[in-house]
């Protein structure tokens, strides 16, 4: 059976009691974000299913694998979350970890570089404890297939010394879960991928869960805000709740220094105007991405790594926080030519359709 764990959380919870796994677990910082952004973020977080707003397809299922489950007396299935950042996959797998009353271990793909790392982590973990791997789609080809046996077989063979004195150890692990969370799931490979037994895609926020839980976390921020503003900040926060709590903080800024500290449909609206955010939620990177891309590429096809260099920035940025936003909303189309502009991205620029735009190599 899982293991009791003394909790408080908010509204006066116990807290899991986490045992030593070695190294501290620091918040993983996304793109754009500082530390302190992520720490806000955390505490903004919800704790239970029951204070978890939007997935409800995802958020059921995951509640039935969880009961049955516990009904059986076994840990959980793998389970793989993937889907644009900013969604909820990190705070899905701290609820996963309560519900299940198990303890919860964080590592970052990139960051276990060598075998003895997840080693280390894998033979800490107790029976179902869960193990959550954010950016799982970037780790080392040697590490991935460490997690082969000890994701089927719950037992890692590791080699010790070199040479004529090398010889492997048989390490048998507990039962434990582990929860990936990718933005690129076709990065995962085969092998890996079909390891997991519970697969769920996280999909954008519709506009009224974004108002609840932007009202939500302002009064967790101790900030006056009415409907209107609420509704201002979500409309704009590009279906994404890490996007719209970014910026509930920036509109309370602004509230305090030039309005009267409470946040209403004018002051959003200024707030995020200046900080040029337009109604669609586009910031000034989406709107240079779609105006190369029409303007200097005549509206495509082109391969991103022109649009990166065009644009002086990094790939993965424009593919993981730009373009799924822009396709989503239907201003960009991802063909096997390369991106293409839609008649609503030319209508947004005001500009005339591709076939009138000069192509410029």
């Amino acid at each position: 059976m899982p293991r009791k764990t003394t909790v408080r959380g908010d509204a006066g919870e116990p807290e899991p009691q986490r045992r030593d796994l070695g190294a501290p677990v620091h918040p993983v910082v996304h793109a754009g974000e500082t530390i302190e952004d992520e720490i806000i973020t955390v505490t903004l977080r919800p704790t239970r299913f029951d204070r978890y707003v939007g997935q409800r397809d995802v958020v059921e299922n995951l509640k039935i694998s969880i009961e049955a489950a516990k009904r059986r007396g076994e840990p959980l299935d793998h389970i793989l979350l993937h889907g644009p950042p900013g969604l909820g996959k990190t705070t899905l797998a701290n609820i996963i970890a309560r519900e299940m009353e198990a303890t919860f271990r964080q590592a970052s793909g990139p960051t276990l570089e060598r075998p003895g790392d997840l080693v280390g982590i894998l033979t800490n973990l107790e029976r179902g404890d869960v193990l959550f791997v954010d950016e799982i789609h970037r780790l080392s080809r040697v590490v991935e297939e460490f997690f082969y046996p000890a994701m089927e077989d719950f037992a890692i063979d590791f080699m010790v010394d070199k040479g004529a004195y090398a010889k492997t150890i048989k390490i048998t692990l507990k039962h434990f879960t582990l929860i990936g969370a990718t933005t690129r799931p076709g990065m995962l490979t085969a092998p890996l991928r079909e390891r997991f037994g519970i697969v769920h895609r996280l999909d954008y926020y519709g506009v009224e869960d974004l108002r609840t839980i932007v009202t939500h976390s302002a009064g967790v921020l101790g900030v006056p805000i009415d409907d209107g503003g609420a509704h201002e900040i979500a409309s704009r926060a590009r279906g994404t709740p890490r996007i719209a709590n970014r910026l509930l903080r920036r509109v309370r800024d602004f509230a305090l220094v030039r309005s009267e500290g409470t946040i209403t449909r004018e002051v959003a609206c200024a707030a995020l105007e200046l900080e040029r955010i337009d109604r669609l939620g586009l910031d000034p990177l989406d709107r240079s991405f779609l105006r190369v891309l029409v303007e200097q590429y005549g509206g495509g096809p082109v391969g991103i790594a022109a649009l990166a260099a065009s644009l002086n920035e990094d790939e993965e940025t424009l593919v993981d926080v730009v373009e799924p936003y822009l396709i989503q909303i239907g201003f960009v189309a991802r063909t096997a030519a390369g991106r293409r502009a839609t008649p609503k991205a030319h209508a947004y620029l005001g500009g005339a359709p591709a076939s009138e735009h000069p192509r410029l190599l």
